[in-house]
């Protein structure tokens, strides 16, 4: 079921496992975590921690992350409404049955309509922060799957469907960035895209699926585009909802 109200970020889906809420972006989804610019949030309303008592629904406990988003990415985050269920959701994240599916805009769009990036990624620690980069070394196997959804005109820029087979850290982000065609807003991996897209970055997790209950069809959960996204998508072909 779902329900928009008295909930803040929007409540996407509802029932008695989990919840899906739209993550803005801009909004780390832990006190103390570090955002795609290498910030770092502790400031109330800068991350969802202070949030997530509004949305028990009854239950004793508030709702826990099953998983995470980038301070950045927007759209379909999952929370776990107790601790069985997060058990539960927390292996389907692990063993790769949550189907994710990503929408960027990317500045440099691709040659080709479709194709899959793999490229082992490492997360280098730097004197100011640190970084994902590819390294065929040290790197975590990590696989992502893109086509193009649009593209403008002019060329610049492409509209990206993403859906990342592993899961690491910024793994989408750096690995679009390694194929010439960094997400636009990206301060982090996308040098040269801030003209473009200086309020936000422009990527959204737009949709999860997950085989929640065993005898019952998938739950697949649709976030709305973004307003910081809408303008680009446009250039890009996007008819809107």
């Amino acid at each position: 079921m779902t329900d928009n109200e008295g909930a803040s970020p929007p409540l996407l889906y509802r029932d008695g496992l989990m919840l899906v809420i739209d993550k803005p972006a801009g909004v780390a989804v832990h006190a103390g975590g570090h955002g795609g610019a290498g910030r770092q949030s502790s400031e109330p309303g800068d991350n969802l921690a202070p949030l997530l008592e509004s949305l028990r629904f009854g239950l004793k406990r508030a709702p826990e992350l099953a998983h995470r988003l980038d301070r950045d990415t927007s759209g379909c985050l999952v929370l776990g409404r107790h601790r069985q269920a997060l058990a539960r959701l927390g292996a389907l994240f692990a063993e790769g049955a949550v189907e994710k599916v990503y929408w960027a805009v990317v500045v440099g769009a691709p040659a080709g309509d479709a194709g899959l990036i793999d490229l082992p990624l490492w997360k280098e620690e730097r004197r100011h922060g640190w970084k994902v980069v590819v390294d065929r070394r040290r790197g975590k196997p990590s696989v992502t799957e893109w086509r193009v959804l649009g593209r403008e005109p002019e060329g610049r820029l492409a509209w990206i469907e993403a859906r990342p087979r592993t899961g690491r850290t910024h793994q989408i982000r750096a690995h679009l960035a390694a194929i010439g065609s960094p997400i636009a807003g990206d301060s982090r991996y996308g040098h040269g895209t801030a003209d473009l897209a200086a309020d936000a970055m422009h990527l959204q997790a737009r949709q999860v699926t997950i085989p929640l209950y065993p005898r019952k069809p998938p739950i697949t959960v649709t976030a709305p585009v973004p307003d910081h996204m809408r303008a680009l998508l446009e250039r890009c072909g996007w008819g809107g909802e």
